[in-house]
């Protein structure tokens, strides 16, 4: 059973009971005392932080995706070219 608490200067939030892995919850304890915070903030911002950076790889993946395809169809001199390799030497002078 879970419940929605709004404050007015906040997000919304949900009130809900997580079963929590001991060694996650540990280390957390004291970054907590450390800022003055509870436990729930520290693990609010900590599940936040890893939310942003998997969607960020996320991104990344998509991104990767979209050039591998955009340059499928070239041959691998044509992709040199577009990075910049010189294929023909310089002249001696």
């Amino acid at each position: 059973m879970s419940r929605l608490m709004v404050n007015s200067d906040q997000m919304a939030k949900r009130l809900t009971t997580l079963t929590l892995p001991a060694d996650s919850l540990t280390p957390a304890q004291p970054i907590a005392r450390a800022r003055k915070m509870n436990l729930s903030t520290v693990i609010a911002e900590a599940l936040s932080e890893g939310l942003r950076a998997h969607a960020a790889a996320e991104r990344s993946v998509d991104v990767l995706n979209g050039y591998k395809k955009a340059f499928s169809g070239l041959s691998d001199e044509e992709v040199a070219i577009l990075d910049g390799v010189i294929l023909e030497p310089e002249a001696r002078r």
